[in-house]
């Protein structure tokens, strides 16, 4: 009989120091309640409690990763595509994360992707694949204003993936080749613009020199003269036939 007494007696002070003598961690904080009512946050290090009238709900303070499930999202071009994410958050406030919500990580998680699908739903779909620095801290601001009454700080989003369907990557690889084609022209008729105005140019110094109109006429000949022809038919301009013209007139008025 003794050793039974003695065995209860030493089982229930093993179960009052369990329930009495608590040791939190340096990312753990706990949240007390004396008879059901918030009385403070404690921790880290030793925490003593009173069996049955007072109650400890550990929190743990660390940056939390959660992953956002894929999200269909009908973008403001209504293109239907499917967005995934994850989020890092972690908890500044216990007292708010332990009494304002009954499941903080199921209230994050259920609000992140309604804040994702609001967010990008807002977008075209040229800015959810070009943009997504501004798209990652926009979902951020908007889920860190909310969730602040939680004491919840969300630290970071980021947008992982955004797929599309097959007929919407061929628009989209359409679209990029009819771009680059379009680029192209522009190149094409900007020189041809440039050759254009420098050859006027060249055509308004010409025809204020002769002289420069002739060597340009006898460079025009040697190049022509240096083809492997055997006819060469060229035009003799009349500014050549000039002086002899003024001879024949001299002769003609003796």
């Amino acid at each position: 009989m003794n050793l039974v007494y003695f065995g209860v007696i030493g089982a229930l002070i093993i179960v009052v120091l369990y329930n009495t003598i608590k040791i939190l961690k340096e990312y753990e904080r706990g949240v007390i309640f004396f008879l059901g009512r918030f009385q403070i946050v404690k921790g880290p290090g030793l925490i003593i409690l009173i069996p049955g009238i007072q109650k400890m709900t550990k929190v743990d303070l660390r940056v939390i990763v959660m992953d956002v499930p894929t999200q269909d999202v009908i973008s403001r071009d209504n293109v239907s595509v499917k967005v995934n994410a994850v989020i890092y958050f972690r908890i500044v406030d216990p007292e708010k994360a332990v009494i304002r919500v009954a499941d903080v990580f199921e209230a994050t998680s259920q609000l992140s992707q309604t804040t994702l699908r609001s967010v990008l739903g807002q977008h075209e779909l040229d800015d959810m694949l070009s943009e997504r620095e501004k798209l990652n801290s926009d979902i951020q601001g908007l889920l860190d204003q909310r969730t602040d009454n939680w004491g919840i700080k969300v630290a970071n989003v980021e947008i992982k993936h955004v797929d599309l369907d097959e007929s919407m990557i061929r628009a989209i690889a359409q679209q990029a080749e009819a771009e680059r084609a379009r680029r192209a022209k522009i190149i094409n008729a900007e020189a041809e613009k440039q050759a254009a105005t420098m050859l006027a140019e060249a055509a308004h110094i010409l025809a204020k020199e002769d002289q420069a109109l002739q060597l340009r006429y006898l460079q025009t000949l040697k190049e022509i003269s240096n083809e492997r022809t055997n006819t060469i038919v060229f035009p003799i301009p009349l500014e050549f036939l000039e002086p002899m013209l003024k001879l024949v007139r001299k002769k003609s008025q003796k």
